[in-house]
């Protein structure tokens, strides 16, 4: 079993930056694929970003709308995922969940088994 704890969300004007985290307990962080997805009122729940750190090296992976803009990043240690926004846009508006899986690299939802309650985050223009 995975507990997920998300935390860092909140209201800011268009083109500011937030950090959003991510705090796991239960087993062994670092065996797990770790992904943030959000999901705007009236639309369907999306990919943003993330790691897998049992590749051989560690594998990252963006939604287009992100890249450049989005980092998403782990302290095995403290057992903790971030993701830094910058640049946030309107559009980035939405409920953002953190996810893990224990498997491989992946960006689909339906594969995540364990997910966190959300962090809201509200970019105004």
């Amino acid at each position: 079993q995975v507990q997920l704890v998300e935390s860092g969300g909140g209201l800011v004007q268009a083109g500011g930056s937030l950090r959003l985290s991510c705090a796991a307990s239960g087993r062994t962080f670092s065996t797990y694929t770790m992904g943030w997805f959000r999901q705007a009122p009236g639309k369907e729940r999306e990919f943003v970003a993330a790691i897998d750190w049992n590749w051989s090296g560690t594998k990252t992976g963006y939604r287009d709308s992100v890249k450049g803009r989005f980092t998403i990043s782990g302290d095995n240690a403290k057992n903790t995922l971030f993701l830094q926004m910058n640049m946030l846009l309107p559009e980035d508006t939405a409920v953002y969940y953190c996810a893990a899986r224990p498997g491989s690299y992946s960006a689909y939802a339906g594969s995540y088994t364990y997910w966190g309650q959300g962090t809201q985050v509200t970019v105004s223009s």
